[in-house]
């Protein structure tokens, strides 16, 4: 089949440039675009697609740079309303939003992240290494862990979860735990200084744990035949319907979850999943599939996140659905870059940060004018203000706040805050903020 447009396709190893490791070969990134474009292609014949459009580029000084004006974005008109079931009926009490939830996910997979399947094996996990340790001035347990799945049924794909859990030693009771999706990168320099946002977190006797998604999943389609969805599809391609790498991350979250309710050192019941960027993507899928974890911190998740999809601001569906993004998603994400529209999605970001209700969730995002335009800071703040009526339906606050704030504010009055730092694309400067907004969750039910 000869595509149209194939141009649009050509695939970016790592889509924000501080990613990128001198250490990672020139030939190694040329073969992992290859065989992601070569996925991609598959995908598109399995979808009868024969073009697709392009999408706007990131970089602000190209022809084609993504809109970053307010004044031309377009009026949003087909937003999906949560609390109106697809046969229009109006939600209107808790358990009719029991029903309404189910409903909103099986169209996230179906349409956007995928399915997963019903033969995804067991993970055994093991203590790799373990020894006390004195970060800043707090005495420190940490444990390095694997997950080791099993891959009895194709003993051809290994899988097993990287995980790294430091625990505070003067503890009596179990500690709340914050699981971050975590950044490792070959060559990745190694440094002595312990940030400053463990240091905050230690000294409120919590734990960290420290999750590598990579480890049992690739970031990339050239990956899609291998990892923990390789393995549960016995190395053949996707179908339609499959789960894509931001659901399988969020499968290894889960099951890191499994592992923090079978040990006595974690209270299971206060832990807290947190991510940047495509991890902060991660980090809301996970909180909108598992309801088991206490609340979120969301950093600048963007497009196929905390974002609203229809607004034509930053990165847009037709780059997530392009070669170098598209294995976060399940295929048929795909024909929403051709022949359909995102306004032909059933569902929005607004709604997968409805599906955490009631759950605290705090989205934050870095300036515009140091982070960019690509992550779309009021279309995130978009998605917690639609997503609050939700909040309200089951008795609570939702985001406080009728108007985006701009830089600096914090809004903290619901169970969905937000606030826009003035640093760039990172989560740092707001995890003190961060801290003090999830700290009444863990010392009482409000």
């Amino acid at each position: 089949m000869f595509l149209k447009n194939r141009c649009c396709q050509l695939i970016v190893f790592l889509s924000f440039p501080f990613l990128m490791n001198a250490q990672v070969s020139q030939a190694y990134r040329d073969s992992i675009n290859k065989l992601s474009y070569e996925d991609h292609w598959l995908m598109l014949e399995k979808l009868g697609i024969d073009s697709l459009r392009p999408g706007p580029s990131g970089d602000p000084s190209a022809p084609n740079a993504a809109n970053s004006e307010e004044a031309k974005v377009n009026p949003i008109t087909s937003l999906p309303d949560p609390l109106r079931f697809d046969n229009g009926d109006k939600v209107v009490t808790p358990s009719d939003w029991d029903k309404r939830r189910k409903e909103i996910i099986t169209h996230f997979n179906r349409e956007m992240y995928g399915e997963v399947p019903e033969n995804v094996p067991g993970v055994n996990w093991k203590i790799i290494s373990e020894k006390d340790s004195i970060l800043g001035t707090y005495p420190v347990t940490i444990q390095k862990l694997k997950g080791i799945v099993d891959n009895s049924s194709y003993p051809e794909i290994e899988v097993a979860i990287d995980l790294t859990l430091t625990l505070p030693r003067n503890h009596t009771e179990p500690v709340p735990v914050i699981l971050k999706f975590d950044w490792i990168w070959p060559g990745m320099p190694q440094t002595n200084e312990v940030e400053e946002w463990k240091l905050s977190l230690l000294k409120e006797n919590w734990g960290i744990a420290s999750l590598i998604p990579t480890s049992y999943q690739a970031d990339n389609g050239a990956g899609l035949r291998k990892g923990i969805i390789g393995l549960s599809n016995k190395g053949e391609p996707r179908d339609k319907h499959d789960w894509g790498s931001l659901r399988a991350w969020a499968w290894g979250a889960s099951e890191t979850l499994n592992y923090f309710e079978n040990i006595p050192e974690v209270d299971a019941s206060r832990v807290i999943i947190e991510g940047l960027s495509r991890y902060g993507k991660a980090a809301m899928v996970t909180m909108a599939y598992d309801e088991r974890f206490a609340g979120g911190f969301i950093g600048s998740s963007g497009a196929g996140g905390a974002k609203i999809l229809r607004r034509n601001f930053g990165e847009q569906v037709e780059n997530l659905a392009s070669s170098a993004e598209y294995h976060w998603f399940s295929p048929s994400f795909i024909k929403y870059a051709g022949p359909l529209k995102v306004d032909d999605l059933p569902v929005d970001g607004h709604e997968l940060v409805s599906l955490a209700a009631p759950r605290p969730v705090f989205i934050s995002t870095g300036n515009p004018k140091v982070e960019g335009n690509w992550v779309d800071a009021r279309g995130m703040f978009l998605a917690g203000k639609y997503a609050s009526p939700v909040y309200e339906l089951l008795g609570y606050k939702g985001l406080v706040g009728k108007e985006y704030p701009g830089v600096g504010p914090f809004l903290d009055e619901g169970r969905i805050a937000f606030r826009a730092h003035e640093g760039g694309h990172t989560v740092e400067p707001n995890w003190p903020y961060f801290i003090a907004f999830i700290k009444p969750y863990f010392e009482k039910d409000n």
